[in-house]
C-alpha cells in the first residue's frame, strides 16, 4: 500500500494531465458537431477492424467444425448428382405410374470419412479412415473423393476402416473409355511406383485412343457408381499383345493429399451380388 502511494504521490501530474486531457476531448466532441462526428466515425473503423479480427480468429477455430458441414453438403449433392445420373428419363417417364409408391428408387448414399492414416510410397499402400461399422461401413464398399477414385474397404472395426486404396497391386477397377461407355478395360495401379499414375489394360486394339481422353467409372460393380472420372490419358502407344493394348493415365485423385473421403453404399448391392451367386451355383 505504501508503495502504490508514493507511486501516485512521484506521477501525480502525469494522472492530472492525462484526466484534464479526456475531459478536454469529452467537452470538445460534445459541443461541436464536425468534431462528433469525426470521433465516432474514427471509432466505428477502430472497432470495426478490432470484431473483424476476432471474426478472423473465431472462425479459424471453427474451421473443422465449418469443413465438416461443407463434406456433409458435398455429400448430399453428390448423392442427388449421381441419383439423376441413373436415372433413365424415358423408362422413368413411361412407367412411373405403375411401379410401387413405397420403393426406393435412390440407390446410392455417401458416407463421409476423415483420412486418420495414409501411406502413398509402400508397394502396398493403405488408408485409415474414422467410420466404421457403427457408422455403416461394410468390407468391399467403394471409397471416392470429390476428384475419382480412393480404393475399396478393406478391414472394419466399430470406429475405424482400413481401404485397400487404388496405390495397390492387387486392386482393379472396371472402367469405360469416355462417358460414351465405347470400350471397357482394368484400371490397376500394377508395377507402378508414381502415386499420380495408373494403367488401364484390355482395351480392344480396334478402340481410337487420343492423348486427354477421360477415364470413367463404368458402373457394373457394386462398388462404385457409373461415370465417376478417375483420370485422363496422357500414353497410348503400350501394346500388351494380342487383341489388346494398355494406356497409361494420370489420376485425378491426389493421394498425398487426401484428407476426407466418401464410402459409397450400394443399396442394392446385396440382391445384385446373391443374384450373380447363384448363377455361380448353378454352374
Amino acid at each position: 500500500m505504501k508503495n502504490l502511494w508514493l507511486f501516485l504521490v512521484r506521477y501525480n501530474s502525469t494522472f492530472w494531465f492525462i484526466l484534464f486531457f479526456v475531459f478536454s476531448l469529452v467537452l470538445v466532441i460534445n459541443n461541436n458537431n464536425y468534431q462528433r462526428s469525426a470521433f465516432i466515425n474514427s471509432s466505428n473503423i477502430v472497432v470495426g477492424s478490432f470484431y473483424a479480427k476476432v471474426n478472423s480468429w473465431k472462425g479459424y477455430m471453427h474451421l473443422a467444425e465449418t469443413n465438416k458441414d461443407l463434406m456433409d453438403e458435398n455429400a448430399l449433392l453428390r448423392y442427388h448428382l449421381q441419383n439423376l445420373l441413373d436415372k433413365d428419363s424415358a423408362k422413368h417417364a413411361l412407367f412411373l405410374d405403375s411401379l410401387p409408391k413405397d420403393i426406393d428408387h435412390n440407390r446410392y448414399e455417401f458416407i463421409v470419412a476423415s483420412v486418420v492414416n495414409n501411406s502413398v510410397h509402400h508397394r502396398s499402400n493403405y488408408i485409415t479412415i474414422d467410420k466404421g461399422s457403427l457408422d455403416g461401413i461394410e468390407k468391399d464398399m467403394g471409397v471416392i473423393t470429390s476428384n475419382g477414385v480412393v480404393g475399396t474397404v478393406q478391414n472394419v472395426s466399430p470406429h475405424f476402416s482400413t481401404i485397400k486404396s487404388l496405390l495397390h497391386p492387387d486392386t482393379k477397377i472396371s472402367v469405360t473409355i469416355d462417358s460414351n461407355a465405347t470400350a471397357f478395360g482394368s484400371l490397376v495401379w500394377g508395377n507402378n511406383t508414381e502415386p499420380r499414375f495408373a494403367m488401364v489394360r484390355d482395351i480392344p486394339n480396334h478402340v481410337k485412343l487420343y492423348i486427354g481422353q477421360p477415364i470413367f467409372t463404368s458402373g457394373y460393380s457394386t462398388k462404385f457408381p457409373k461415370g465417376i472420372k478417375v483420370g485422363h490419358i496422357v500414353q497410348t502407344d503400350i501394346v500388351s499383345g494380342g487383341s489388346f493394348k494398355d494406356v497409361r493415365i494420370l489420376l485425378t485423385t491426389k493421394f498425398e493429399q487426401l484428407h476426407h473421403v466418401y464410402i459409397v453404399k450400394d443399396k442394392l448391392a446385396k440382391e445384385k451380388l446373391e443374384l450373380e451367386a447363384g448363377n455361380d451355383n448353378n454352374g
